[in-house]
């Protein structure tokens, strides 16, 4: 099975999806998203595939996200994107990907959905 797991090393949560697939055999390809940000299209791609708001995939605990005003409900999905870009650690994390769907794995065990 193909598993692709978008990762923040600092993040507990995104190292405890990590071990869940390590305790299963499972090899993911790891995007540390901080070192190498998805593309715009990808981000938005990962939110439609997981049938969830690109809004959804946003980390309101990061301190961009006051700052830039992104809990205004009238941003669109431009303006969010754009501030993602800018900020990659306003990204969510983790966010998998199996062959099963796509998912942002808080809880961890969100992730047993995907296997």
């Amino acid at each position: 099975m193909a598993v692709t797991v978008y990762h923040n090393p600092a993040c507990g949560t995104s190292r405890g999806v990590l071990a869940m697939l390590e305790e299963r055999g499972i090899e993911p390809t790891v995007v540390e998203y901080l070192k190498n940000p998805p593309a715009r299209d990808e981000i938005r791609h990962l939110a439609r595939s997981a049938g969830v708001p690109l809004r959804t995939l946003l980390r309101a605990n990061a301190a961009p996200y006051e700052e830039l005003g992104l809990a205004d409900e009238q941003l669109t999905d431009e303006q969010l994107l754009d501030a993602i870009e800018e900020h990659p650690i306003l990204l969510n994390r983790p966010i998998v990907v199996t062959d099963k769907g796509t998912a942002l794995c808080r809880p961890k065990e969100r992730l047993l959905d995907l296997l």
